[in-house]
């Protein structure tokens, strides 16, 4: 699967690791724990301490004093995607990665996930990801250990899929050269459907494993973790520019790219429906609708398409209300 690594080669690729932290003072320490014991040892760490009100911005600068190859940035608080172009900024690494801060890693996380990248040329890897809880429980996974390559169309149509490969930017590195001018949406939740989807791209080869190797932390005080609202509609907004993107750079994925968006629109009403009220339900309720509207499914479209969807997004196009009423009295996400 993997090439052999000289570990101890001060001239293997350096690996830029851009870490925000906010809140997360019960979380850090596992974190950079595992960052600092990794079998690849030419990184560098970048904790970003985005305004954290509690004790991290003081466990930053320990661990920077502890470890030669760890800055920090302390910044006034602008939110995940304005820490993470901060890091962007000062990485010097010939790959990036990014790893939330209440999150972790396996100690080869970065041996594998380069000597991969350098043996299949490849611009990004991904690995898999285990979700585990504040209770100590873990999600089953089995691994395979694959390596599959993908183009950038193969790519993109499987993030659209979100089976093989998924919007979140912390399971994978990327060389330098891809992400180029690429920065973050500031001040939009889902930021990683903004920015991923132009990555894949401008990439020549995407590369997945199928071996775990993030863990990735479900807490109910993080921000999916808090109630549904108008800020979680900001996914549509990132669907509909990646609808935008693939029409101009991959019309072959146009139609795919046009179904997802509108299935998108039938999840988030039933979100709506089921968890918002007032004034801003309604609100919610038209910016929907206008996305629906944005997506131009047609519907020949629909007649093309694959799946059990197919008939909820017929209902959808001639009434979205009603159709998200039933599938949420027949129990459907």
């Amino acid at each position: 699967m993997m090439m052999n690594l000289d570990l101890n080669n001060k001239k293997q690729p350096l690996i830029s690791i851009i870490v925000p932290v906010y809140k997360v003072n019960n979380y850090l320490n596992r974190c950079v724990t595992r960052l600092m014991n990794q079998s690849y040892t030419n990184i560098e760490v970048i904790l970003v301490d985005d305004g954290s009100p509690d004790d991290c911005a003081s466990q930053c600068d320990e661990w920077m004093e502890k470890d030669d190859r760890i800055s920090v940035i302390h910044k006034i608080n602008g939110g995940l995607s304005d820490a993470r172009n901060y890091g962007l900024k000062i990485a010097d690494g010939e790959f990036i990665s990014f790893i939330d801060s209440d999150d972790y890693i396996s100690e080869d996380f970065y041996e594998a996930l380069l000597s991969t990248a350098l043996k299949h040329k490849s611009d990004i890897v991904e690995c898999n990801v285990c979700k585990f809880f504040e209770n100590g429980e873990y999600d089953e996974y089995h691994d395979d250990l694959d390596v599959n390559d993908y183009s950038a169309s193969e790519g993109l149509s499987a993030l659209i899929d979100e089976q093989i490969f998924h919007q979140h930017v912390w399971n994978k590195i990327y060389k330098r050269d891809v992400i180029r001018d690429v920065t973050f949406a500031v001040g939009k939740q889902h930021e990683d459907v903004f920015w991923t989807y132009q990555i894949f791209g401008q990439a020549e080869r995407i590369t997945k494993i199928n071996k775990t190797m993030y863990f990735y932390l479900q807490r109910e005080s993080s921000i999916m973790g808090q109630r549904y609202n108008l800020r979680r509609l900001d996914y549509l907004e990132g669907k509909w520019n990646r609808q935008l993107y693939i029409e101009k750079n991959h019309p072959e994925l146009s139609q795919k790219a046009k179904l997802d968006l509108f299935g998108s629109c039938i999840y988030a009403l039933q979100c709506v429906i089921k968890y918002m009220s007032g004034d801003e339900k309604r609100h919610a309720i038209s910016v929907v609708r206008e996305y629906k509207r944005k997506s131009h499914l047609t519907f020949k479209n629909i007649k093309d398409a694959q799946g059990g969807m197919k008939k909820y997004y017929y209902l959808a196009k001639i009434n979205l209300y009603l159709c998200c009423k039933l599938r949420i009295l027949k129990g459907i996400e």
